[in-house]
């Protein structure tokens, strides 16, 4: 793959402090990144930064801008449950996703 391609992604993604604890659902175009940033709290005052959310627990990939965001604005609509459902089907231990990007 080369480097343009991996420039164009977009990721949805959402992260927690614990198991089936506080959920941050947000969209990025550098994932790694971003869940740097949330891991050594760049913005403190910030939901995340305030609830210690740093545990990469789920993400989607997608090509356009537009379609992440979205599924974004689609999942933030959704019942808790119902994230926490996805999150399981995926990582049913709520695993930090971080080390594997």
């Amino acid at each position: 793959m080369s480097k343009r391609e991996i420039e164009l992604k977009y990721y949805v993604y959402i992260i927690t402090n614990k198991p089936k604890g506080v959920l941050y659902l947000g969209m990025t175009k550098r994932l790694k990144t971003r869940i740097y940033q949330h891991k050594t709290k760049v913005h403190p005052n910030t939901f995340s930064g305030r609830y210690n959310l740093d545990k990469l627990v789920y993400f989607e990939e997608y090509q356009h801008k537009e379609e992440a965001l979205l599924k974004e604005k689609q999942m933030k609509k959704w019942d808790r449950a119902w994230k926490i459902e996805l999150i399981e089907k995926s990582n049913p231990n709520w695993m930090d996703l971080y080390e594997d990007l």
